[in-house]
């Protein structure tokens, strides 16, 4: 199963990497890493209550779930990454109507969650230039579905390829 990425920060550390794999409309980018969990909030020990003072208590020192309590799943997400999470970033710019966001959205999770297996760490498709409005004049068309379709599946076939590692630097 592909989880999914939500928090912004994994979303710019992913965005900072160079693509993995272009089309015409979309890129992939991938980070060999976990999400981030998010930060708790520190508490700042004044409550009002309309019943009286609270009694105040110290921060815990170790904040590690003790042997008897069953670890929550935000707390067992590993440092070194064992599964996919996916995130996709249609732009507003280039998809001007909501209908067709969510398209593309749709279809990007369905051309992802359909590949036997996706290498673990995080995943952001991005879309990178707008489909042709007179092309396409319907916002939702089974037309702009296909296409969206056949080039996100182009480039889970680039995915399925090992990365190019650059050329050698001349040595004169």
């Amino acid at each position: 199963m592909i989880g999914r990425i939500v928090r912004s920060a994994d979303f710019e550390r992913v965005l900072g990497t160079p693509s993995r794999a272009r089309s015409a409309h979309f890129a992939v980018h991938h980070l060999l890493a976990s999400p981030t969990l998010p930060k708790r909030r520190p508490s700042t020990g004044t409550v009002d209550l309309s019943t009286g003072d609270a009694p105040i208590h110290p921060q815990p020192v170790d904040e590690t779930p003790s042997a008897n309590v069953a670890p929550t799943p935000a707390a067992t997400v590993p440092a070194a990454p064992e599964q996919a999470w996916l995130g996709y970033v249609v732009p507003k710019r280039h998809a001007k109507r909501a209908v067709t966001r969510v398209l593309l959205k749709r279809q990007i999770r369905a051309v992802f969650g359909e590949l036997p297996e996706l290498p673990p760490g995080l995943w952001v498709v991005r879309l990178r230039m707008p489909f042709d409005r007179k092309q396409f004049p319907s916002a939702s068309s089974d037309a702009l579905r296909a296409v969206a379709r056949a080039e996100l599946l182009q480039l889970t076939r680039k995915l399925a390829r090992p990365p190019q590692s650059p050329p050698p630097a001349s040595a004169g």
